[in-house]
């Protein structure tokens, strides 16, 4: 059969419970890059075009299932961790007979997409794939065993392997792709008959070859690919290796980063040229930068898109919103959800914005609340101010028209609205609306008391 007439079918095994991590949270659902182990395995395997994709679970099962189950994957038990074959054996009811199996795991998170497209090729209807790679340190892996003419006879796991083997660089990943007919006939035959008890998926090999079927090697040239997570300090190292990848992508193309080790990205960013990022910052979800924007130290963004040339001082947080073009935000602004400010806004120090619109060139500088509001253009906004925008049950809007000035610590108690060229006097409480180009007063009367007398100590 020619290869490429062979639908691809993915088992991810998952059901480790990594007692290593000390954590009540199967393994697979910690996170790298802000994102589950298990999930960038299930990205990469969709975007091989897979045909039927089985997740192999075991402990915390149910966590897995409800955090990552999507109708694209099928989740299966296994009830008692007898090894990586009597993993696979739980799916081969929902495999097809005309497939090509790929084996992944779940704890193994980097590998790519061109990695496993040159195993997945390298296999026809008479032959099975092993992803191999050569390390330096081979310690606690299965290796490669090989005749003199070069061909892979058999995998020795370490605590099987003699001296010489254990000598061996050349490494076993796990990952392996073999015709499902193949697959089905050859995992019944596997023994337990080893020091662990279990059932080795590498055994394959040794009943491919005297099945005379081929044997094929694909070699990853990176070890980071293939490099499982077993304990937390694990998970650490391949954070800063999976950070440090991404920030000399961006580097390569334009983007100066302070310090790449005091720099995260969480999740899908595009970033354009000349932006500059200093130290502390990070990003999550899905974020869309563009050119020349400069985001302080200590800034973080979660899916939002930040127009060119807008400057974030220190300590900006934004959630869930629109940055435009040429805007200040900071120090220690904080933009929540549903947030859109329009081309050359201004957030100043202290400021909260939540889903509310900030017009062109409009200004919120100082130790104020705008919440639930729609701000024309050229609206100053003063030190202290707030929107009161809750009554305790409902959410009310606060409108304000082009040009409005609002003076220092004047209170807007939503409903109301501002419309164009409305001035507030500084302390005010409005609770009315207030038309164009009037002034807005609502400030309690002064007393002075003559001869009073300070309070003294008893």
């Amino acid at each position: 059969m020619d290869k490429s007439a062979l639908k691809l079918n993915v088992v991810v095994l998952a059901a480790g419970k990594g007692t290593r991590m000390a954590s009540s949270i199967p393994k697979v659902l910690h996170k790298l890059a802000g994102k589950p182990l298990l999930l960038h395995v299930l990205d990469t395997a969709h975007s091989l075009n897979c045909a039927n994709l089985q997740v192999v679970t075991g402990f915390g099962a149910e966590a897995v299932e409800t955090e990552l189950g999507d109708s694209a994957t099928r989740f299966v038990l296994q009830k008692e961790q007898k090894g990586t074959a009597h993993a696979v054996m739980q799916t081969m009811d929902g495999l097809d007979d005309e497939a090509l199996v790929l084996v992944l795991y779940g704890d193994v998170p980097l590998i790519k997409k061109a990695t496993l497209q040159g195993l997945i090729d390298s296999v026809t209807d008479n032959s099975m794939g092993v992803l191999t790679c050569v390390v330096d340190d081979p310690t606690g892996l299965g290796r490669i065993i090989r005749d003199k003419s070069g061909q892979i006879t058999r995998i020795v796991e370490e605590k099987d392997a003699g001296t010489e083997e254990k000598a061996i660089r050349e490494i076993n990943t796990g990952f392996m792709a073999i015709p499902a007919k193949r697959l089905k006939a050859w995992l019944p035959r596997i023994s337990a008959d080893n020091s662990q008890q279990e059932y080795y998926l590498t055994d394959l090999v040794e009943l491919a070859k005297a099945d005379g079927c081929e044997v094929v090697t694909s070699q990853c040239s990176d070890q980071k690919e293939v490099t499982g997570i077993n304990d937390r300090i694990q998970l650490a190292e391949l954070e800063r290796i999976y950070q440090k990848d991404m920030h000399e992508e961006l580097m390569k193309n334009g983007v100066s980063i302070a310090d790449p080790a005091r720099f995260d990205i969480r999740g899908n960013v595009t970033i354009a040229r000349d932006v500059e990022i200093d130290i502390n910052v990070i990003l999550e979800g899905e974020v869309s930068i563009d050119a020349h924007v400069k985001i302080g130290a200590g800034c973080i963004l979660k899916n939002c898109t930040v127009g060119e040339g807008t400057q974030l001082h220190p300590y900006t947080v934004i959630e869930d919103a629109v940055i435009g073009k040429s805007c200040q935000l900071g120090p220690f602004a904080r933009v929540r959800p549903g947030t859109e400010m329009k081309d050359a806004s201004k957030l100043g120090n202290f400021v909260e914005i939540k889903k509310s619109i900030i017009g062109e060139g409009s200004k919120v500088n100082h130790l104020s609340y705008v919440g639930d509001s729609e701000l024309g253009k050229d609206v100053n906004i003063g030190a202290g101010t707030i929107t009161c925008n809750y009554d305790g049950i409902n959410k009310h809007k606060t409108v304000i028209g082009d040009g409005v000035f609002i003076g220092s610590n004047a209170v807007l108690v939503a409903p109301v609205e501002l419309e164009s060229g409305a001035f507030v006097a500084a302390g005010s409480t409005i609770t009315k609306n207030i038309s164009k180009d009037q002034l807005g007063v609502g400030r309690a009367k002064q007393l002075n008391v003559d001869g009073w007398k300070r309070p003294g100590n008893k």
